[in-house]
């Protein structure tokens, strides 16, 4: 495994732990809003918080995807 295989797999854990931690926010920021308190003091909606994880997973899609073809064009390569 190469340093950029590597670094591409600690992005892409770090990235999917970061959407998490956005998607638990929003959930409870719109759940202390349906109560009419805020966590975040409207500096963020729930909703664009939802924004920020998707275009994260959207990343680790694409990382998990080129680690993918990197392991297929390896295993159709001649020795």
């Amino acid at each position: 495994m190469s340093s950029v295989d590597k670094l591409s797999s600690i992005v892409s854990r770090l990235f999917f732990f970061a959407a998490f931690v956005l998607l638990v926010l929003a959930v409870a920021e719109r759940l202390a809003n349906f109560f009419g308190y805020t966590i975040l003091r409207e500096a963020y909606a729930a909703g664009r918080l939802l924004e920020f994880a998707a275009v994260l997973l959207i990343f680790v899609v694409a990382l998990t995807l080129r680690q993918l073809r990197n392991e297929m064009r390896n295993e159709a390569r001649p020795n």
